[in-house]
Order: C-alpha cells, then structure tokens, then sequence
C-alpha cells in the first residue's frame, strides 16, 4: 500500500475497511427501460445476465421512478431529492437549459463519495448539470450506444492500482429511440431504430439478439398494431445490447477478483420510450428495472415486495460506502453550502440556487437494511412529480400512490397532453393519431390520451392497468378526497412549489 497522510488514512479506513470489507459501486443506468427482463417474467427478452445478478442479490418488484423524464429523473438519482426540489424540471441539453440548484451541492452523490474517499467515474450519459454539483474525479470516454464497448473502457478505471474503492456510474443511452428508421420495414410508417444499425449490423463486440414482431409481447398501454410490433422488436434488441454489457462488466470484476468486493445496482432512468410511458406518471413511466446485488448480503435470489424510490439511490449508496449520517439523513461530511460555496460576485452557476434549509437532508432514505428481507417494507406510498420534459412541454402532474389507490392530478389539465418531439414522430404512436382521435391506444383512446381530466383516480390493486377512472364516481368520492390531502401532505412534505396550485386556478 502506499503511503497516506494520517488525515486521508482515516478518512480511507472508515469508507472502505467496514467490518475489514472493501466496498466498490457499479451504477448501471439505462435510458427509457421497462421491467421488461426475464427476471421479471417477460418469456421474450434475452437478458440471462441481468437475470444472473438478480439469482445472486435482490429483484425489486416495486420500484419507481420519480418522474419519467431523462435529466429530471438522472437529477434526483443523484441528488436523493425531487427534481421539482432540486430545481432540475427538465431537459438539461440544448435550448432547454433547467439545471439544478448550485447549493445541491452539499448532497449530491458522486461528491460526498469522493469526500468519503471513493475515487469517482462516470461513463456514457451524463444529461445534468452543473457539472460542479454533480462532479465526477474522473470522465471516461465511451460510446453510449453500446455497452461492451463502454465496459471495456472503463476496465482501467475498475482494475486500476489504487488504494481508494472506486464508484463507477455507467450509463447507457439505449434503449432510448434514435439511429433514424428501420429503412427496410415494409410499412408505410417505418420503426425507429432504438440506437440499433441498419441492415441488421452489429456494434463492435456485440452478439446483437433480433427479435420477430409477431413475438413481442404487448403492453397493456400500447395498441396492438404491427406499427407497434415492429417498433418492440427494435426496442427488445437494444435492451439485449445493454444485457450484454452487463456481462462484460462481471467478467471484468471478477477476472480482477472484485467481483464480491462491489455493489452493483441496475436500473433506468424511467419507462420505455412509446406515448403512455415516457413523459406520463402512469405506470409504465414509472416502473422501472431495479436489481441489486450486494457482496456482503447472506441472502440472494430475493423478490422483494417493498415499494422503492429512485429518491433512495443517493442515500443508500453513501450508506453502504459508511458515509451517511443516518440521524439527519444526509453525508456524514455535509457541508452547509451556504457557508462553504459562499455567492460569488458575478453571474455564474452558484446563483441559482433553492432555498438552503431545504436542500440539508434527503428525501429518500437508504433500503440497504431491507435488501435481504423479502417482505420487509420501505415507504408506504409513492410520491411522483413531472413539470417538464422538452422546454416547450409544460405539463405538470402530481402523483399521490399506495398499494391501494392511485391518485394523478393534472395541474394543467385544460391544455392538451404535450408530447416529446421522438413519441410524437413514433409509428406506434402516428399510425393510430393518422386514423382518427377515436382509434384505440391501450386503453384509452387518442383523443382521451391527449385530453384528460383534473384528476384520474385508480383502485391499483386491481387495476394495475389503469382503465378505469374513478374520479367523478359517487362511491369512491370520500376515497378521492381523501387522496387528495394524502397527495397536498405529500407536496409540502417534499418541498413541492406547486402545491400552491391548490389555493388557486
């Protein structure tokens, strides 16, 4: 070992020798995935190393996105807070420019990591800013579309010679849609591509999995069209990619022997990326993929029941790094950023920032005393929050959800549902807008899809579809009032500034 100053050597000691262990991060997050692996039931999709993980730790049936919407939901995974708190309500990149709080700084999770003395990488999609909140020690460069390919360039990172444990956030872009159209689809609304190459090539290092329209499975929120089978099919490929990846990077842990000294969480940003998951709060936004397996845990192969929030990343990873303070529920080294990044003199980044005692302490909280305990419970309900996707889509909704009912409040209900610019142009999506406002998707109709009430009200517990609306039925009118002030605790609970909406408009 080399030498280390007696300040570093403590600070070294209490993150990673807990109970004489070293303790590594892997974070796998993918971009716009559904539980639409086989260890989740699904007979179709290839993924036998995903699935291998969850044989050897902890599947989460249960687990949620915050809001389905790419830089928002990346905030709050590293962050611990909601996006409407930590000031992230929307796209990142471009014209769009939301960014989240400077002064969330003093909880963000790639800092406190590198404070507790975790050496810090990040591959693939970053999609948050500012960079100085959400600071990495180390940038590796790879190509997102394929994660083989990404695996194998972080491996220096992951084997490198160094005394400090290492936290990796490895990050997918597939199977977000992109890459253009299927060229040689016979319809006459061509599938997008899902980041896959045309005429059925492979990424470099992938054994690509091609999947038949006829076989994919249907959700019970898409219709059943060849448009949407063909756009499936595409989907399910680049979700076998990722898998593949996956294997790549347990190979590279355990040829290097690390393979029982590292934590490794997979899970995606939000739901599949077809009009009645990404951008909605309905159930197929907000399911997400969530398998943990952690070295140290005696129990494996658990399908855990309890109800998880991507608002528990932050506070769990730093709870098994040794560095949260579990009592304030917030890094053991927080630092007060009001104090220790004072306001500059000139415009810049620190300006923009929430208010100071509202951003010392996590929303979330850690699971990591559940992990190995089946029926072990975690929250009670669900809190979900969506303002943003695209600059232009202001839509905000709020989500109120126990293992009984579900309650959406459509804060802008008078105005048609926006849609993002990629579900928009989606054949899935156009070949039944095309026909009429009348034609059938999912559910609903088009026209009951663009247009939709204050509030929608689900008994969940038997209508995991969401098909029937039972706001405005006399019989559950005292549940629905009673949701409603489950759903406004909630708001202020979680520093949410648009529960003022409730006192007017």
């Amino acid at each position: 070992m080399k030498f280390l100053s007696g300040k570093f050597l403590t600070l070294f000691i209490s993150a990673t020798f807990l109970s004489g262990a070293e303790k590594n991060i892997i974070f796998f997050i993918t971009d716009d995935e559904s539980p639409t692996l086989g260890c989740y039931g699904d007979r179709v999709a290839k993924t036998p190393a995903i699935d291998a993980l969850a044989k050897d730790g902890t599947l989460f049936l249960n687990a949620f996105a915050t809001t389905a919407s790419c830089s928002a939901s990346r905030s709050v995974v590293l962050s611990g807070l909601h996006n409407h708190a930590n000031g992230q309500y929307g796209h990142q990149h471009s014209f769009h420019k939301f960014s989240s709080y400077f002064n969330v700084i003093g909880l963000s999770l790639p800092r406190n990591l590198s404070k507790a003395g975790y050496r810090s990488g990040q591959i693939g999609k970053y999609h948050v800013s500012p960079e100085e909140v959400f600071r990495f020690d180390e940038y590796i460069k790879g190509n997102p579309r394929n994660a083989v390919q990404m695996a194998n360039q972080a491996k220096e990172f992951i084997t490198a010679e160094n005394e400090k444990p290492f936290f990796l956030y490895f990050a997918t872009s597939d199977p977000h849609r992109g890459g253009g159209i299927d060229r040689n689809s016979k319809l006459k609304l061509k599938p997008d591509m899902f980041g896959n190459k045309q005429d059925r090539k492979p990424h470099d290092g992938v054994n690509e999995v091609f999947y038949q329209p006829k076989q994919v499975p249907i959700p019970s929120f898409l219709p059943d069209t060849p448009e949407t089978r063909e756009e499936l099919a595409q989907y399910y490929q680049s979700v076998s990619r990722i898998d593949q990846g996956v294997a790549k990077l347990v190979e590279i842990l355990k040829d290097a022997g690390l393979y029982d000294k590292t934590l490794i969480v997979f899970t995606s940003d939000h739901g599949m990326a077809f009009a009645g998951g990404k951008t909605t709060v309905y159930e197929g936004g907000l399911r997400v993929p969530f398998v943990v397996r952690n070295p140290y845990e005696k129990k494996r192969g658990i399908r855990h029941q309890a109800m998880i929030s991507h608002i528990d990343i932050t506070p769990t990873l730093l709870d098994f790094a040794g560095a949260l303070d579990t009592q304030r529920n917030r890094p053991l080294q927080w630092e007060d950023p009001g104090k220790a990044f004072p306001a500059p003199q000139t415009t810049g980044p620190k300006d923009n920032r929430g208010v100071s005692a509202k951003l010392s302490s996590y929303h979330g909280k850690s699971w990591l005393p559940v992990l190995g305990e089946p029926m072990a419970s975690h929250w009670d309900s669900i809190f979900a929050s969506h303002t943003f996707h695209e600059i232009q889509m202001y839509y905000p909704m709020r989500v109120f959800r126990d293992k009984k009912f579900k309650l959406i409040w459509n804060i802008a209900h008078p105005l048609p549902y926006p849609f993002a610019s990629d579900l928009w142009a989606a054949s899935s999506f156009q070949a039944q807008y095309q026909q009429s406002l009348s034609a059938p998707y999912g559910k609903k109709t088009v026209r009951q899809y663009i247009h939709r009430p204050e509030f929608e009200f689900f008994k969940i517990d038997q209508d995991p579809e969401e098909s029937n609306n039972l706001a405005g039925k006399p019989k559950f009118s005292d549940q629905l009032e009673a949701y409603k002030e489950k759903l406004k605790s909630a708001q202020k609970k979680f520093q949410d500034p648009w529960v003022m909406k409730w006192s007017y408009e």
